[in-house]
């Protein structure tokens, strides 16, 4: 029997909130189980850029990332969030170590290659970009894995990628080794059929589901990546993959489910 194994990814209003983000570490640190943590930018990155007039560009809800961006996004995620992250969870007694795709090789990605968009520093990263083997020692250590949303290409090229699709590749890698769940935790209760009613939580979402949520225009942009990578997992032999609230936490990983289930059918 596989060991279970938690991927986590936040981002988002939980980063951009002191006490929130408090609150919801202190429950990933209780979690029993090994775990992983992945993280997004929320706002810092883009009020930042703002205060040096560096324009940002987004399509689709993924950034355009020149020169100027890129080393704005490198200091942000990989340096002060991702550093706040882990002081935080040492502070609760969760020894987590921050990782970049750089560090010790463990995410090598390509540049994105796009018929009609150059989205510039931004690397793209499948199953084999993943140093699982590496991955696996660090928790066999006892350590917890905090990764930032940026990665390399192995020649001297640091990249922006996207953090949902880092988690769901991570949990994709690893699900080999360990029975994996991945969890988005974001600000909404789950998927929601009426954006503005947070009681009309879709409990379980297929790919046809999406489809035709998608179709039907119920999607906002800021989910349509989440729910892009948590289908591309549960495809590809993650045990579980939810979309939850970030409160709902501790609840769902104590077997008290939460939010929207992905499944395949």
């Amino acid at each position: 029997m596989k060991e279970k194994l938690f991927v986590v990814k936040i981002g988002g209003a939980l980063i951009d909130d002191e006490v929130l983000l408090k609150e919801f570490l202190t429950q990933f640190s209780q979690i029993k189980e090994k775990k992983i943590l992945v993280h997004g930018g929320g706002k810092l990155a883009t009020t930042l850029a703002n205060q040096l007039g560096i324009e940002q560009q987004m399509v689709d809800g993924r950034r355009i990332t020149d020169k100027a961006t890129l080393d704005i996004v490198t200091m942000v995620y990989a340096g002060g969030i991702n550093k706040n992250i882990v002081a935080k969870l040492q502070s609760v007694d969760c020894n987590a170590i921050g990782i970049s795709g750089a560090d010790a090789n463990v995410i090598q990605a390509k540049k994105r290659n796009h018929p009609q968009i150059d989205f510039g520093f931004v690397g793209d990263i499948t199953v084999e970009s993943i140093n699982r083997t590496l991955i696996s020692n660090v928790l066999k250590l006892n350590l917890v894995p905090v990764f930032s949303a940026i990665t390399h290409d192995k020649m001297g090229n640091l990249f922006n990628t996207n953090a949902d699709t880092i988690a769901s590749v991570i949990a994709q890698s690893l699900s080999d080794d360990f029975d994996v769940e991945l969890l988005y935790c974001f600000d909404k209760e789950g998927v929601l059929a009426d954006v503005n009613n947070s009681s009309s939580v879709i409990k379980k979402v297929s790919s046809e589901d999406f489809l035709a949520l998608k179709e039907a225009g119920k999607l906002h942009k800021g989910i349509l990546p989440k729910l892009e990578n948590a289908l591309a997992a549960a495809k590809n032999n993650v045990k579980k993959v939810y979309l939850i609230k970030e409160t709902q936490l501790q609840k769902h990983t104590e077997n008290n489910h939460a939010g929207t289930e992905i499944c395949l059918s």
